[in-house]
């Protein structure tokens, strides 16, 4: 019987026991409830603010949108005053995103400003304690991206139906601006590019990089260009070939992007309007839309901007004692005798002025002072990398150009994919 009793209680010790492990253990397992992540913008928690997001009004002003938003005259003087070098409040631009962070209290007051100058450099005005304005930029990541094309119609046709950033098309046509005539591409035309792109938070594209590397076949010749920050010019990035010769010209080839010729110059042109007479035309005419900007080709100085005749409005450079170039039939000019303009500068706008069909700007060349052709012109080259710097050119380049090389052109994997399939 005491047996039977022990046994009995011994089962019940037993399984007591295991129910109070099994709420231990239970105990154990405690669920923390997940912490929500604090939302962080420019570096500020805006969990801890009243957040508003709004651009640029035409009629805004810096001051007008502080004091709506209840912040002390003195502070937004002291602003104007004494940080204009880092936020020059009378350039803020219509259309500029820009937030507001006001305290969570009933006044709702504005603690900080933040200026989105661009994608990714913004402007902070800190109205806390004391005023502080300061600069920042985004995280930003970048990301390397190869890409090739062959032309059937057009430079931006054959990058756009890449996939590729339109403005790849523009730092292209740059790089090699002063060895490819883009006017005259021919269809078959090929290139390759490595560059990088950008983006903010992992996901927010926010363009592209200059090129780094690029191959254009232009009539069957394949030109290299490689961006290398050249130390006999003062550390200013050049495009170089595998040669090390520079690409850059001392003139561009043409003074407007991707418009057309209408005219070439022509000495024995002759129009049926004037009864087929011999009218020279010692210009070669450029045409795009009305207030397309028009640059200078070369370095020089301004030696006329003025209105004459069947000219037009028009500006005159004299580059050096050899050369000296004309823009004829401006809308408007944006330069004034005496001033020294940089190659690629904007000097004025595509118009109609003086005796013109249609919109264009005349493009007149002198050497030695007689008007020549430019396209026929062998245009003088800047200076190529000096010997001493070439070894290291070499090394720099050597990967970049067998990447290139490794790039395949569409339709060879188009003619793969197609080999697979079957």
């Amino acid at each position: 019987m005491y047996k039977y009793w022990g046994a009995i209680l011994l089962l019940i010790a037993i399984v007591g026991c295991k129910e109070d492990k099994q709420v231990k253990s239970d105990e154990l397992v405690i669920v923390k409830p997940v912490e929500k992540p604090i939302k962080k913008e420019f570096g500020f928690n805006l969990e801890n603010f009243t957040v508003e997001k709004d651009t640029v009004k035409s009629g805004d002003s810096f001051g007008e949108l502080m004091i709506q938003n209840k912040v002390d005259y003195p502070k937004i003087a002291k602003i104007s005053q004494e940080y204009k070098d880092t936020f020059d409040v009378r350039k803020i631009r219509v259309g500029k995103p820009y937030f507001i962070l006001k305290s969570k209290d009933t006044t709702e007051t504005a603690q900080v400003f933040i200026y989105e100058n661009d994608r990714i450099n913004y402007t902070v005005v800190d109205f806390r304690d004391s005023v502080n304005v300061y600069k920042d930029k985004k995280e930003v990541k970048y990301v390397e991206r190869e890409a090739s094309g062959i032309i059937e119609t057009s430079l931006s046709e054959a990058i756009l139906d890449q996939g590729i950033d339109y403005n790849v098309t523009n730092n292209l046509s740059e790089v090699y601006a002063w060895t490819i005539d883009f006017f005259r591409l021919q269809k078959g035309d090929k290139f390759k590019v490595i560059y990088k792109e950008k983006y903010i938070n992992d996901t927010i594209y926010a363009g592209a990089e200059p090129i780094e590397a690029a191959l254009f076949e232009h009539n069957g010749r394949p030109i290299y260009a490689f961006a290398y920050e050249n130390d006999s010019l003062k550390s200013i990035v050049d495009y170089f070939d595998e040669e090390a010769n520079n690409l850059r010209r001392t003139f561009l080839r043409a003074p407007v992007k991707f418009s057309r010729i209408s005219s070439r110059y022509n000495l024995k042109r002759r129009i049926k309007y004037y009864g087929y007479k011999l009218r020279p035309h010692k210009g070669t005419d450029y045409a795009a839309p009305i207030g397309t900007p028009i640059m200078a080709t070369a370095d020089g100085t301004v030696t006329e901007s003025t209105r004459r005749g069947g000219n037009g409005k028009y500006v005159k450079i004299r580059h050096n004692g050899t050369y000296s170039t004309q823009y004829l039939h401006m809308k408007n000019q944006n330069v004034k005798k005496g001033e020294f303009v940089r190659q690629g500068d904007v000097i004025g706008w595509i118009g109609m002025t003086g005796n013109t069909g249609g919109p264009h700007v005349c493009y007149r060349f002198w050497k030695n002072g007689r008007q020549v052709d430019p396209l026929r012109e062998e245009l003088p080259k800047a200076e190529p990398l000096a010997e001493p710097l070439r070894p290291k050119y070499f090394e720099f380049i050597n990967p970049k150009k067998d990447q290139l090389d490794c790039i395949e052109f569409p339709e060879k994997k188009i003619e793969e994919e197609l080999l697979t399939l079957n």
